[in-house]
């Protein structure tokens, strides 16, 4: 979770009532609503009381309050600052005055948090690549990233400079699917050397029509970023299938300079 200010907070909380209305609206489609199946048992009855504390765990949790580790006391001041709000009374700080101070505690409440991602993953990184070793048909290479041929191809491999056409699916090493050109049904298309760079070094070991399993650390990967679901320190693990090479198109020529005034 990327929180710019603390502010945010509170504009996440108002995005998630909008997303809810909106889903609402979708759901408002005209024509006659199908009748319940026979014998079907009853909608559960839930309290007013009941349906604002789901509400209210829903917005925590869409926020992403859990991350930031509050003190038992420091969710009490958080409930009783949503309370202030909530009955319509002004807050009892000077927001510009208070702004930069609250900023910079929540800087170190998401630092902290980030922190504890980037050491789970590097650990985890560093346990899934001592069990890869047990495995021979898995090469290493100086840069830390592995590989695995499986299909050779039968065409040239692809250089740098080159764009390849490729079938793709990337995973995390629980086996989380962040991203997939085969579920897309679409191949991708890339010049080679605008990738990440376990991409650039790994796909230069396969041949046209041939197949390669990618296991790329966190250096030749995103680092210590987050992508998306591709949370900090992540090893990547990619399925890919060179379908076709091409020649990138040439960069455009630079315009001839004017001629002097005379």
């Amino acid at each position: 979770m990327k929180l710019k200010s603390a502010l945010t907070l509170s504009l996440l909380a108002l995005g998630t009532a909008a997303a809810i209305q909106a889903q609402e609206v979708k759901l408002n489609i005209p024509g006659q609503p199908a009748a319940p199946a026979a014998g079907a048992p009853a909608a559960p009855v839930f309290t007013e009381a009941q349906l604002v504390e789901e509400f209210g765990w829903f917005m925590g949790k869409r926020v992403g309050l859990s991350e930031l580790g509050f003190s038992a006391a420091e969710i009490q001041a958080l409930l009783k600052g949503m309370g202030t709000a909530i009955a319509g009374k002004d807050s009892p700080y000077d927001l510009p005055k208070i702004g930069p101070a609250m900023d910079e505690f929540m800087k170190k409440k998401q630092d902290a948090y980030m922190g504890k991602l980037k050491a789970e993953g590097m650990k985890q990184s560093s346990e899934y690549f001592a069990k890869l070793k047990e495995n021979k048909a898995i090469v290493e290479l100086p840069s830390g990233l592995r590989y695995e041929i499986v299909k050779q191809g039968d065409g040239a491999a692809p250089k740098t400079t080159e764009t390849v056409k490729v079938h793709y699916t990337g995973t995390l090493i629980d086996g989380t699917v962040f991203d997939s050109s085969v579920q897309r049904n679409e191949p991708a298309e890339f010049q080679l050397d605008q990738v990440i760079p376990g991409w650039t070094e790994g796909l230069q070991k396969l041949n046209k029509g041939g197949k390669i399993k990618l296991y790329v650390p966190p250096q030749l990967a995103y680092g210590d970023d987050a992508r998306g679901n591709i949370p900090p320190s992540s090893t990547l693990i990619f399925e890919i299938e060179l379908l076709d090479i091409k020649a990138s198109a040439p960069a455009p020529a630079a315009p001839a300079p004017k001629p002097p005034a005379k």
